[in-house]
């Protein structure tokens, strides 16, 4: 099992620089897990696509329940006073922590594109990307081609 977050599991469905990694990382690790806050960071990236002309909405909803699917029996709560704590300890937003501390509870790695978080966090945050692209992804979750 891995710790996934929400750009991860967008590159499955939007193609994407990184969409063949997400790709062999799910053959590699079929077991993705995330906290809940997961789903509304993906439904922020598809309504970015239907704004932007991309997606329609009936693909869009495709894709957040196929998603939704995918992940459905590995969605967690978090503890808010660790998300806080590690929060405050990094520099990191809230957001990004309960990633964090979700892979930290379930003692797995976490996979992000999110090179601060990678950076605050690099005993626990690996990037989606192997070999000669670490360390070159986007800064946040909605970097997905602009």
């Amino acid at each position: 099992m891995i710790v996934v977050d929400p750009n991860a599991v967008a590159y499955l469905y939007l193609p994407g620089a990184f969409t063949a990694n997400a790709e062999r990382l799910l053959e590699r690790e079929p077991e993705w897990a995330a906290p809940l806050l997961w789903r509304s960071e993906l439904r922020n990236i598809l309504a970015q696509y239907m704004r932007k002309g991309r997606l329609g909405f009936e693909q869009a909803f495709r894709i957040q329940r196929e998603a939704e699917a995918l992940l459905a029996e590995h969605e967690y709560d978090v503890d808010s006073f660790d998300v806080l704590e590690l929060a405050r300890d990094s520099g990191c937003t809230a957001y990004d922590c309960e990633f964090i501390s979700l892979a930290r509870r379930l003692d797995v790695k976490l996979v992000t594109v999110d090179a601060k978080l990678r950076k605050a966090f690099p005993n626990i945050a690996v990037p989606l990307s192997g070999g000669s692209n670490a360390g070159h992804e986007g800064e946040n979750a909605h970097d997905l081609e602009r």
